[in-house]
């Protein structure tokens, strides 16, 4: 099958998670000890109420709202300062994804909600992983003989049924070059289609004969 990975396959399952009167000090315990950037607030029931970060831990220590002192009439900062367990630290709602999530989608919610991390939840709304940014670039980095051999075996061979030889392929730096010809010329853009699918594709250059259609 081609390998179009989702949100599911690529996050961290074993979570560090917090509880809402887990103690600052324990917080900041934990943090480091995983060596870790964030960690879910969970309820009792293991469904994620928010989330603290590093950089709250360090305005907590350094008695500062924000760096340099910014957001200094921010109450909601100032409350963080002053925190004594994580449901004081934690940012709140927490946004997170789903593991049937495709990749893409899971990135531009990251990028929508400027964090780095999500909690991801189940059907029921319990927490079930965490997905993080280097773990979608990871699905993207694939070699280049990984992405030749799916365009080959899975979209020519298994997929179209074509005969091996019938389309040339080219792989440099994730860019898939096809050159040759096929049988009708609907299977253009079907080829092309299907290879802009696989994971660590960046671009699709088809050159691509096909007979008449008649």
């Amino acid at each position: 099958m081609l390998h179009r990975r989702t949100v599911g396959d690529v996050m961290t399952e074993e979570v560090v998670t917090l509880r809402p009167g887990t103690p600052f000090q324990k917080v900041a315990a934990l943090l480091d000890a995983n060596d870790i950037a964030s960690a879910p607030v969970v309820d009792a029931d293991g469904a994620p109420v928010g989330v603290v970060s590093a950089s709250d831990v360090l305005r907590h220590e350094t008695g500062m709202p924000g760096p340099q002192g910014q957001d200094g009439n921010d109450e909601r900062a100032w409350g963080k300062v002053r925190a004594r367990t994580a449901e004081g630290l934690m940012s709140s709602p927490v946004f997170t994804a789903r593991a049937d999530w495709a990749i893409p989608r899971a990135a531009r919610e990251l990028r929508r909600r400027h964090v780095k991390q999500l909690p991801v939840v189940g059907d029921d709304g319990l927490l079930t992983g965490i997905v993080s940014r280097s773990d979608l670039l990871d699905a993207f980095i694939r070699t280049d003989d990984e992405i030749l051999g799916e365009v080959e075996q899975d979209v020519l061979g298994r997929i179209l049924g074509l005969d091996e030889g019938t389309v040339a392929v080219e792989v440099e730096d994730g860019s898939v070059t096809l050159r040759g010809h096929v049988p009708e010329p609907r299977l253009v853009p079907v080829i092309v289609g299907l290879c802009q699918g696989i994971d660590g594709v960046v671009a699709v250059d088809a050159h691509l004969t096909a007979a008449r259609a008649g």
